[in-house]
């Protein structure tokens, strides 16, 4: 939105082009399900309303004009009415219970009760309310609408919050809540004939469940549908039953959202239950179900297409389980190939570096992507190192007799389609794309829209020299960041996820996805000098470890130094160095009084890539417990002659990578004879450390008999012997 501002941010790598209109959105409708506003038993779940609340609230102060339509009076008055009937209930009653109240009387006690309880909220946070109660009737008058929509406007001017509602206590209907009749017949209709009457920019329903699914949300193999479109879901989806709590069901919304999309106001139908729904609607993030006049005429669904070509990956990796030497060679022709396209490679590559420069992107981002020259020689270097590796596909890790003639055997495989996200570097795309193929996995790419020429051209080389035997699909390049959200979805067809790139990428994509995530979001790496330290070995090291490449994941984020070491020549001279290479130097709490440098606001913080972190610890454990607590298990460095606290250091750290007087830049996939990597995991499951061809495998369990059966163990003799390798 160009008013408020939150759909003027920066657009998220999950955000979807179809909803690039929520930027001009300025006046929002939200209806609040019954299910949203009240539990199970009826009573409010002040939770979720604090919640909404504090959002309508950013909302309101950002610009944007906000009506909100309740429901929730009904379910809150019958709650109440059943409390006073149970309280004045003789003994003879209570065995005999009569709970059904009408639906009037619900609606008159709950009205006021649930009115009072958001006047009280939104005075907390300094937003007036107003409350609106209308019925089918009203709007049966002509002059109502204009009536209607002076007041409503009036309250927008005044930054007031209209809150609507059926007046269900004085309905011509005869049980409101079940009546389904007139102009409107619940709060969803009534929503969609507001957003309509008041010419609203976007509806926004609030369910309990996260938006339309193709199935019983509770089934795995429903999926949600993003974009709903009449002719292609109108008659495949059945409706379950409704929340026990509220009146419409999610039948009654599609209904309702539906008829305001037909009218030229899109619907976003999303879950109540999430803190930030109704934010990131606005700002364009692929969630809910979206209604949208104009989705019948818009091309076949993002989610098909990622969807195919997911499944084109998998599907040419099953004819990837070649021999060594054939894969080999498929590796050979595409170094071949990249040399032999060099200058067109180049060309492509200068494009795209002039563009970013004209763009006014960073230096150091710019410098990321420009392949410079002997670039493409070192890439076909590497990748003919990655083809004269030991085949690890198949290769037999275990091979037991479990009884006579019946050998269990546990071998590697491939893990089966990879989706990998990376940043600027071109070059990652040939190192990722060797590696998929040596392992025998599928892959599909999204580069950085900055290297956008070259990497569609390395992609077009490299699949280019893949034989039709396998498919040039094996390898998909994903262009656009809609696609991204459709991908993070499949998690029936795509195996594992590896984004490299900012913190924030890769902790959001964690957070949208079901698929396995691999990767690190920090990177905050530590170099202990201990006391023993030869202090021209310390001085080499941590200057490398910081200046080599400060913006590296494994660059020195944080010096620790034995307390001893303070006001010593060799230490004087190491914080000197640093400062003469742009370093800038943080205290910790003790640094910071003993040197007089400025304090760190905390030991996690991210300053510049330039910026470094000096604390003084009182010995080896001191240290180890600091980088355990405030590290991000990435890659530590100890300096020191004494073998002893060089042990505890390696053992008790709990990091990915862990150093004896070795600068922390050398964790990396090529350095460590892996060929290349894919990125480098911090996590405790699967794969740690750079992951080269080995993090991309799997193992798989293989059994040979000769006719065997169980048959309750009757007549099996297990041997479980151990048998030599293959």
């Amino acid at each position: 939105m160009g008013r408020g501002g939150i759909g003027g941010a920066a657009a998220m790598e999950t955000a979807d082009s179809t909803r690039a209109f929520v930027k001009d959105v300025r006046r929002v409708i939200i209806k609040v399900g019954t299910a949203v506003v009240t539990g199970q038993t009826g009573r409010l779940a002040m939770g979720r309303l604090g919640s909404l609340c504090e959002q309508v609230k950013q909302l309101n102060f950002q610009g944007y004009e906000v009506i909100l339509v309740t429901s929730g009076a009904v379910g809150v008055g019958r709650q109440r009415l059943q409390y006073r009937k149970l309280i004045h209930s003789s003994f003879a009653d209570l065995q005999n219970p009569q709970m059904d109240f009408d639906g009037k009387a619900c609606a008159a006690v709950g009205q006021s009760g649930l009115m009072a309880i958001y006047d009280t909220l939104f005075s907390q946070l300094d937003v007036t309310s107003s409350q609106l109660l209308v019925t089918d009737r009203d709007f049966k008058d002509p002059s109502f609408g204009d009536q209607l929509r002076e007041t409503v406007f009036a309250l927008l001017d005044l930054k007031v919050i209209p809150l609507f509602n059926e007046n269900d206590a004085i309905s011509t209907r005869r049980q409101p809540y079940e009546d389904p009749s007139g102009i409107f017949w619940d709060n969803d209709s009534l929503a969609a004939l507001l957003a309509a009457e008041l010419s609203a920019d976007i509806l926004i329903m609030l369910s309990d469940v996260e938006g339309l699914y193709s199935g019983p949300p509770s089934d795995p193999q429903s999926k949600i549908i993003h974009t709903y479109v009449n002719e292609k879901h109108g008659k495949l989806i059945s409706f379950g039953e409704k929340s026990c709590v509220g009146r419409g069901g999610m039948q009654a919304k599609v209904v309702a959202a539906v008829n305001a999309a037909s009218k030229g106001v899109p619907v976003v139908i999303a879950s109540g239950f999430a803190t930030d729904s109704i934010i990131k609607v606005l700002k364009g993030e692929k969630i809910g179900t979206l209604f949208h006049n104009e989705a019948n005429s818009w091309e076949c669904t993002k989610e098909a297409t990622a969807r195919e070509m997911a499944v084109a990956a998998r599907d040419c990796s099953r004819w990837l389980k070649l021999s060594s030497e054939e894969r080999k060679k498929i590796l050979l022709d595409i170094a071949d190939a990249l040399e032999a396209n060099e200058d067109a490679i180049r060309r492509e590559n200068e494009a795209d570096v002039e563009a970013a420069q004209d763009a006014g992107y960073e230096k150091s981002l710019v410098a990321r992507m420009t392949l410079k020259p002997g670039k493409i020689t070192n890439l076909a270097r590497s990748i003919r190192a990655i083809a004269d590796m030991e085949d690890p596909i198949s290769h037999t890790l275990k091979r037991t007799e479990v009884a006579k003639d019946l050998v269990f055997e546990k071998a590697y495989c491939p893990l089966g389609v990879l989706l990998i996200i990376f940043e600027s570097r071109p070059d990652a795309l040939v190192q990722i794309a060797s590696l998929a193929i040596r392992s025998g996995n599928g892959l599909l790419l999204k580069g950085g829209k900055e290297a956008m020429r070259s990497n569609a051209i390395l992609h077009k080389v490299i699949t280019g020299a893949i034989p039709d035997s396998v498919g040039k699909k094996l390898i998909g390049l994903v262009t656009t960041k809609d696609e991204i959200a459709d991908l993070l979805a499949l998690d029936d067809v795509i195996d594992l996820v590896i984004p490299r790139g900012s913190k924030n990428l890769v902790s959001q994509i964690k957070a949208t996805t079901k698929i396995p995530v691999l990767g690190h979001a920090d990177g905050i790496c530590h170099v202990y000098i201990d006391k023993s330290a030869d202090m021209d070995m310390a001085k080499r090291i941590v200057l490398d470890a910081k200046v080599d490449y400060p913006a590296a994941c494994n660059a020195m984020e944080t010096l620790l130094v034995h307390k001893d070491l303070n006001k010593t020549e060799g230490l004087d001279d190491l914080l000197v160095e640093l400062e003469k290479e742009g370093v800038v130097i943080y205290g910790g709490p003790v640094a910071h009084d003993k040197l007089k440098v400025p304090k760190v606001e905390s030991f996690r913080h991210e300053y510049s890539s330039m910026a470094c972190t000096l604390e003084f610890v009182d010995d080896v454990h001191s240290a180890i417990d600091h980088i355990n607590r405030y590290g991000s298990a990435h890659t530590d460095c100890i300096i020191t002659t004494d073998e002893k606290a060089a042990e505890a250091f390696l053992q008790q750290v709990e990091s990915a990578a862990v150093f004896h007087n070795a600068s922390t830049r050398f964790c990396d996939g090529t350095r460590f004879g892996l060929g290349a990597e894919v990125g480098i995991s911090t996590g405790r499951i699967h794969a740690r450390g750079p992951v080269g061809v080995d993090g991309l495998l799997t193992t798989r369990c293989i059994l040979r008999g000769s006719g065997q059966v169980v048959n309750g163990d009757k007549g099996v003799v297990y041997t479980h012997r151990d048998l030599p390798l293959q």
